[in-house]
This record gives C-alpha cells, structure tokens and sequence, in this order.
C-alpha cells in the first residue's frame, strides 16, 4: 500500500492547525468581545463552511484563485503564485473550511471567562497580547485542546473541497480521502479498507485523548 497519501494527509492537518492556531486565537479572542455589526458578518462568513457543501465552498475557490482571472491571476502574474492544483491550494482550502472548528470553540471559552480576569491583569500593568498569552489561553486550555484536535481531525477527513480547488495529483494533492475514494472506483477494496482504517484509528485516539484529558482536569480541578 502506497502510504504516500497518508503523509501528505498528516502534513496538509499540522499545517492547518498551526496556521489556525496562529491566527486564530487572537481572531477568536477579538471576537468574543463587546458584539458589533462588523463582528457578527464576520462570524457569519466563519461559519458558512460548517453548513455550505464542501464542493460549493471548492468551487467558489477553484474560481477565486484560478490563475487565468480574478485574485488568482493576479497573484500568478505578480508573484508566481498558484494555488490551484497545488499542494498551497489544499492549504488554503482547508483553513478556509476548518476555520469554524478552531474559532467557535476557543470563541466560547473566552466568552465563558469572567471579565475580572483581563480587568486584574490590565491593573497588574499588563498589556493585552500578555493577558491573553499569560492569563486567559492558561485559563481556556480544555477548549483550546478540543479545537486543535477538532481541526485536526476534520482537516483528516476532508474530500470535496480538496478535490475540486487541488485535484488528484499523486504526490502533489491525493490525500488519504481521495485515495479511498479513487480505490474504490477501481474495485480495489483491500485498498480502501487499509486508507480508511488508518484514518479511523488516528481520528479515535485523538477524540479519545480529549476526552481523557478533559476528564483529567474536571478530576483535578475538583480535589
């Protein structure tokens, strides 16, 4: 079995975690203060891959970054940039469209924090980039651990939208999902199974490792 697809799998999944959590958390944190009208479209657009299909979302991608027209073609031209059919474009995908599973949780940890937290820091003399890096992430770590396994697991498992903005590019953007798919046109399902198990296993001891930490913490917190 060639297990090509898996490591390319597990690498588009920890790159999208760490950009997630790069910028996502100081998102997370912006908008889970005072509500306002802008912040509200902007969750709005967040959410629409949770309830969008994955190849609608591929589609409107493919267009964007086409490098024959619109945003595509000009990062083409002017930086030698594509991101259609390249491994860059599954990257990108899966931020877009993993976003809501970084962002949601941590956004309702925050929101759940008491405001005397970041109130006793700002006295304290701190500024907000060290209470949010020193007092509040410290504070949120149960959510902040479900979020990183969420994206990463999720980024696992994606098919349509990979598909329609990456293609299948042995190598290059035929993860896992689109392996056990091309195995199964082909009737080879030894194949198939060993792709799909591989992807259960990883995704059940991740969701499994949350759920022992989680439960953890609760322990601990109460003795």
């Amino acid at each position: 079995m060639d297990l090509t697809p898996i490591w390319l799998t597990l690498k588009l999944a920890g790159i999208t975690t760490l950009l997630l959590l790069t910028f996502g958390l100081p998102l997370a944190w912006w908008l889970s203060k005072k509500r306002s009208l802008v912040k509200i479209i902007i969750e709005a657009i967040i959410t629409m891959p949770l309830v969008l299909p994955p190849s609608v979302l591929g589609f409107y991608l493919l267009l964007a970054f086409s490098p024959q027209h619109g945003v595509g073609k000009w990062l083409h031209d002017n930086f030698n940039l594509q991101f259609v059919f390249s491994f860059e474009g599954l990257v990108l995908a899966s931020v877009i469209y993993s976003m809501p599973f970084m962002i949601s949780p941590v956004k309702s940890a925050f929101q759940q924090l008491p405001a005397s937290l970041s109130q006793a820091s700002y006295t304290l003399g701190k500024t907000q980039w060290q209470t949010l890096r020193q007092v509040l992430l410290p504070n949120i770590k149960p959510s902040l651990l479900t979020a990183i396994v969420l994206t990463f697991a999720h980024t696992l498992g994606e098919f349509g939208v990979v598909l329609m903005i990456g293609g299948n590019i042995p190598g290059v953007t035929r993860v896992a999902s689109i392996a056990v798919y091309d195995s199964v046109e082909q009737m080879d399902y030894a194949a198939a199974n060993n792709y799909s198990l591989i992807l259960f296993a990883i995704t059940f001891i991740l969701v499994i490792s949350v759920f022992v930490y989680n439960k953890y913490q609760v322990k601990s917190s109460l003795e």
